[in-house]
């Protein structure tokens, strides 16, 4: 079971962590931006897109992150566009959530992947699969630098707020944020299960008619 899980893991890592990433560059290039494009990220390529820190953590800890994807606010053609580029990442893990869900229940898909690869392997991957794309959508919304819930909350702030809420992100964000996951850790007590638990078990339960 062990073996089979990993097996469903490390491609439902892999996929939620490019699709996050490629739909953040597609959507600043559509907003005029053309750094990521420039930087080879608008792509389903996994070695443009992952981060070997945040990787790591996925399997270490059960949260992580890719590379992030470069962003000139300033090219950007609205000036809250970088909002819609900050959300684009989990709101595609959230709709690759949902899909596979739908898929998980759609009647007769299911039979028929099982027997296309002989036992529950499918059933197994898509739960699997629908749980770490919640996962990275809701733990990438914190609002927490560099995730992309920080420069939601920043973009939503009045200007000089904004400054003072990026500066002190940039400053203690990764500090703040690799503190909280090795907390839960080392002791048990993990603030990132108590708050991301309800949301990603609610929509992982509602995806999958669990």
């Amino acid at each position: 079971h062990a073996l089979a899980y990993d097996l469903a893991l490390i491609p439902s890592i892999v996929m939620a962590i490019t699709v996050h990433e490629c739909a953040h560059a597609w959507t600043a290039l559509q907003y005029g931006d053309t750094t990521a494009y420039h930087a080879g990220r608008v792509t389903l390529n996994p070695l443009a897109h992952l981060d070997p820190l945040g990787t790591l953590l996925f399997f270490l800890a059960g949260f992580g992150w890719g590379k992030p994807t470069p962003v000139n606010v300033n090219a950007l053609r609205h000036p809250r566009a970088n909002l819609v580029v900050s959300a684009a990442g989990p709101l595609s893990n959230h709709l690759l959530a949902a899909l596979a869900g739908f898929v998980f229940r759609a009647p007769g898909v299911m039979a028929w992947l099982d027997a296309l690869v002989a036992g529950m392997g499918a059933r197994l991957f898509v739960s699997v699969f629908v749980s770490m794309n919640l996962i990275l959508a809701f733990f990438n919304l914190l609002p927490i630098w560099p995730l992309d819930g920080s420069h939601v909350v920043e973009n939503l702030l009045p200007v000089n707020q904004a400054f003072q809420f990026k500066r002190f992100g940039t400053a203690y964000g990764t500090f703040l944020l690799l503190g909280i996951i090795l907390l839960g850790r080392l002791t048990g007590f993990s603030i990132l299960g108590i708050v991301l638990g309800p949301p990603i078990n609610f929509f992982s339960s509602l995806f999958l008619g669990t």
